[in-house]
């Protein structure tokens, strides 16, 4: 896949057939909508094309706005080098992008810069200025611009049209096996690990305590988790358990994010840590004495490996 900036100084593009969209997680919607472009595309002898934004169109719309984001700007190229398209173009989104009315982005951006011969679009995709316009207008525009625009099928599963927005859903219920259904692979963040509270290793629990703010997706709800962890530059996937909240029986206020990894006990202070979700063990809970939450730990920790141990036979 070759990665394209749209710039003044980039090299003609040859005719394809594209799709456009913000693309966050690479769902297996997005997967089966990349799919029908890149069909077409070998069908048509063109090159296969996803045109994305370099962050969320709402960042730049509301200033305040902070997004839940499924997946990172690098994770998302990475994923999409994965469906088999020829070129990702990436789009810096500012406020003269935000102000180009569907027409205008049609004609100027997808047909003369990105000669983007047939478009095929989302089932829930609206773009332009405000959003104001539909896909009969897309039609009609890209009729004028001498391109031809296909809606493309949802995909459903489980009754559900698979999108961004309904896997953001699952996460915040902690519903992390039906985001990885949806995804098509367990929800994965990543973040740098710091030094805690050490209150875990008091209790024989030592855990491995990713920074909140070095988290740039959205975190699932809080509870304990069955998750497996990957430290950078490993490629070992080691089985944990996590723990999200505001660490209740301690007078915690602000949340944090501890994971207790199996049989480790390397120093990865300052490391960068993956972790992925597998399962949901329960809600956040407060006890009212140590030695109640030190039992609770071993009881979740039992649950997860009674877990790995069923995904290993299945």
């Amino acid at each position: 896949m070759k990665t394209i900036h749209l710039g003044k100084d980039m090299q003609p593009m040859q005719p394809c057939v594209a799709t456009i969209g913000f693309f966050d997680g690479v769902h297996r919607g997005h997967q089966y909508l990349i799919r029908q472009v890149t069909d077409e595309a070998k069908a048509t002898g063109m090159e296969s094309t996803v045109i994305t934004f370099d962050r969320h169109p709402r960042q730049v719309l509301q200033s305040d706005y902070i997004p839940q984001l499924l997946s990172t700007p690098d994770s998302k190229l990475l994923m999409l080098s994965k469906t088999g398209i020829d070129n990702a173009v990436v789009l810096h989104f500012d406020m003269e992008m935000a102000s180009l009315s569907a027409e205008e982005f049609i004609t100027r951006i997808l047909k003369e810069r990105l000669n983007v011969r047939k478009l095929i679009i989302g089932y829930d995709n609206r773009f332009g200025h405000g959003r104001a316009e539909g896909f009969a207008d897309y039609v009609r525009y890209g009729k004028e611009a001498g391109m031809e625009v296909i809606h493309a099928n949802a995909f459903t599963l489980y009754g559900y049209n698979v999108s961004s927005s309904v896997i953001r859903r699952f996460l915040q219920d902690g519903e992390v096996e039906m985001a990885e259904k949806c995804l098509g692979y367990p929800y994965t963040i990543s973040g740098t690990v710091r030094k805690g509270f050490q209150e875990g290793r008091k209790l024989g629990f030592p855990t491995a305590n990713i920074d909140p703010a070095t988290v740039c997706q959205m975190i699932p709800a809080k509870g304990a988790y069955a998750v497996t962890a990957r430290i950078e530059q490993s490629m070992a996937m080691r089985p944990a358990m996590m723990n999200i909240g505001t660490r209740p029986t301690f007078g915690g206020m602000d949340v944090s994010l501890e994971t207790n990894i199996f049989n480790f006990s390397d120093n990865i202070y300052g490391k960068l840590m993956l972790v992925s979700f597998i399962h949901r063990i329960r809600g956040e809970q407060k006890f009212d004495s140590l030695a109640q939450l030190r039992e609770q730990l071993r009881m979740d920790r039992k649950l997860v490996e009674q877990q790995f141990s069923k995904d290993k036979e299945e």
